[in-house]
């Protein structure tokens, strides 16, 4: 069976508090886009799963202890699968990127093994070994009102999108032990995203409370956000998660293109590429 494990970015992100179980509860719009990894997967009869990476980024990912291994050793200790699985991945989407890309593929494995209907509890603990973002895998276009909530836009908004990764990894864990202020609360208002244009306007007056720490870290996020911020159709620029990959929210694919073009020539040894929503 081939699957498309599609990348998520962050439209905005706000840091309220620290919880109970020393988690960063987080309020986030999101999108998934077309950037995709490719997951091939099929039943073995070795007793021992085979799981390869492929691709442009496969270099950086741990061979023997990644999330998918952890993921089937989980649902073998609870009894939920018996068999064992072939599975390669094309490595499309950058790591240490702050698109979600591992926690991506296993939530397109477990969609694929429990044919969507997954239950809250199994999530919650396969969410324990792979992180808070699994959760986002299951929308198209959403707000995290907290870690535990999910609101779905039930409007599929068509967004086209500018992404950049400089020659930089971002480690979630250090980039999150940096944040000293954090934000207020706020409720989902759904009048604010009732049409394409009150989206983006919203969109336009928020951030990424995140950004500030890696542009202090990395000087060349900043340079790049104000580069990508200031090309024709650019409505605002942003990081995604804990970075690094920036992106630019534009009018539209022409533009985007044109962006892309100019950037390539300014950053030719970045990653650079176009996407849109799914």
């Amino acid at each position: 069976m081939d699957l498309s494990s599609h990348a998520k970015i962050n439209l905005s992100l706000k840091v309220n508090y620290k919880n109970k179980n020393n988690l960063h509860e987080i309020q986030s719009y999101f999108c998934l886009i077309d950037l995709a990894d490719k997951i091939k997967i099929k039943k073995i009869k070795n007793k021992k799963d085979k799981i390869s990476f492929k691709g442009t980024f496969s270099k950086l990912v741990n061979k023997s202890d990644n999330s998918i291994l952890n993921v089937f050793r989980l649902l073998r200790k609870l009894g939920l699968i018996s068999n064992f699985y072939s599975v390669t991945v094309i490595k499309n989407i950058p790591v240490f990127a702050g698109l979600g890309g591992g926690a991506a593929n296993v939530a397109t494995i477990l969609k694929y093994l429990f044919k969507r209907t997954i239950n809250g509890s199994l999530l919650n603990q396969v969410e324990n070994r792979v992180g808070s973002d699994l959760k986002l895998f299951f929308y198209n276009q959403g707000f995290v009102q907290n870690l535990g909530l999910i609101t779905n836009i039930e409007k599929n908004y068509k967004l086209f999108f500018l992404l950049i990764q400089p020659r930089v990894k971002c480690s979630t864990k250090k980039i999150y032990a940096k944040v000293k202020n954090y934000s207020k609360k706020k409720t989902f208002e759904k009048n604010r995203i009732k049409t394409k244009s009150k989206f983006i306007n919203h969109l336009s007056k928020s951030s990424n409370d995140l950004q500030s720490i890696v542009e202090k870290k990395y000087p060349i996020i900043k340079e790049l956000l104000i580069n990508i911020r200031n090309e024709k159709g650019c409505y605002f620029s942003r990081m995604t998660g804990s970075g690094s990959v920036c992106y630019g929210l534009f009018d539209n694919e022409i533009k985007a293109k044109k962006a892309l073009n100019n950037l390539k020539i300014k950053y030719p040894k970045f990653w650079l590429t176009l996407a849109k929503t799914v």
